[in-house]
C-alpha cells in the first residue's frame, strides 16, 4: 500500500513511501555485573529471521541505566581491554554524588558509564541479513556492582 507523505497528489512521497512492518521482541538476560559482556548477535539474527522481512532496521536497546548495548569484535583481548578502558575512564569511587546521596548505593560509576555508552544501537539490514561488517558483533555490557537481570528489546522495521 502506498502512502503520501504530505496528504497531497506529490508523486515523489507517494513513491517512495511503503507501510513498514514492526516486530517487538522482549529478551530477559541474567548479568553478573562489573562490565561483563554479552554476545547477542545471535538472538538479534534470529529474531530478524522470524520475522520474514528483507529491508529495514533493527534497534537493540537495553531498558537500564547501568547497562549499554555496543558493537564490537567480540574476541578475548578487546573484553580485557573494554573492562581496562571503563575501569580507567570512569573509576568506581565512593565519592560520586549518586553513591553520597543515595544510601547503600555504590554504582554511581556504573550509570555514567551507562549514559557514555548510550542504551542501544541500529543496524540496517538486506535481504535478511544485518549488514554488519565481517567482525561486528552485538554486545550488552553490564557496567553495574551486582548481578541483575537485564531486558533487552530488539525493534525490528522494515518489509
Amino acid at each position: 500500500m502506498v502512502v503520501p507523505l504530505r496528504g497531497g497528489n506529490d508523486k515523489r512521497s507517494e513513491q517512495w513511501s511503503h507501510e513498514m512492518a514492526v516486530k517487538t521482541v522482549s529478551l530477559r538476560l541474567p548479568m553478573q555485573g562489573n562490565t561483563q559482556i554479552e554476545n547477542m548477535t545471535k538472538p538479534v539474527v534470529d529474531a530478524l529471521a522470524d520475522t520474514g522481512l528483507l529491508a529495514g532496521i533493527v534497534t537493540v536497546f537495553v531498558k537500564h541505566t547501568t547497562a549499554s548495548v555496543m558493537i564490537i569484535e567480540d574476541e578475548p583481548g578487546i573484553r580485557a581491554d573494554t573492562k581496562a578502558f571503563w575501569d580507567r575512564a570512569v573509576p568506581a569511587d565512593p565519592v560520586w554524588q549518586h553513591n553520597t546521596r543515595n544510601a547503600g548505593e555504590d554504582n554511581g560509576h556504573s550509570h555514567l558509564r551507562g549514559q557514555l555508552q548510550g542504551p542501544s544501537v541500529t543496524i540496517p539490514f538486506l535481504d535478511g541479513v544485518l549488514l554488519l561488517g565481517t567482525w561486528q558483533q552485538i554486545v550488552l555490557v553490564d557496567f553495574d556492582t551486582r548481578s541483575r537481570t537485564r531486558e533487552i528489546i530488539i525493534q525490528i522495521m522494515g518489509e
